[in-house]
């Protein structure tokens, strides 16, 4: 039986591109939280969920942006300046095409309600079922092998 277990986190586009493209790929939750990156686990598989494009602007992107593996370690602390030190947790993330969720929303087995479909993303990191993580890679174009779905 597979331990792993899957994740969708949320934040703009602009924040988890930022933490995809970096040099040693990382993963932040509600602005740096420790407690959500605890439920976390190596070779989890993870992927990020963009309501906008820029934190804070209301445009409306509805787009899963990137789909990884969360590495071995611990989630740390890492300095980024002004005060700001948030917690993080190292991923490698897959090559991924970005995708809107709209297509997907009547095949999601963690959506119960279509009409109220966005609101588990309020919570900022929840666990989804091996075929909801397959139908998200499928849509973006990861490779299934490499996640072991």
């Amino acid at each position: 039986m597979d331990k792993r277990k899957n994740w969708i986190a949320v934040a703009s586009a602009e924040h988890a591109r930022f933490g995809r493209d970096a040099a040693r790929g990382f993963m932040q939750i509600g602005h740096g939280k420790l407690a959500p990156l605890k439920r976390i686990k190596p070779d989890d598989r993870v992927a990020y969920y963009s309501p906008t494009a820029v934190y804070g602007v209301n445009d409306k992107l509805q787009s899963f942006v990137s789909m990884g593996i969360v590495q071995p370690g611990e989630p740390y602390d890492f300095d980024m300046g002004n005060s700001f030190i948030p917690f993080r947790r190292d991923v490698i993330y897959l090559p991924a095409q970005e995708t809107p969720i709209t297509p997907l929303l009547d095949d999601f087995d963690f959506i119960e309600n279509r009409q109220r479909w966005g609101y588990k993303f309020r919570f900022g990191l929840f666990d989804v079922s091996d075929n909801d993580m397959r139908l998200i890679a499928l849509a973006m174009g990861s490779d299934l092998k490499v996640l072991a779905l």
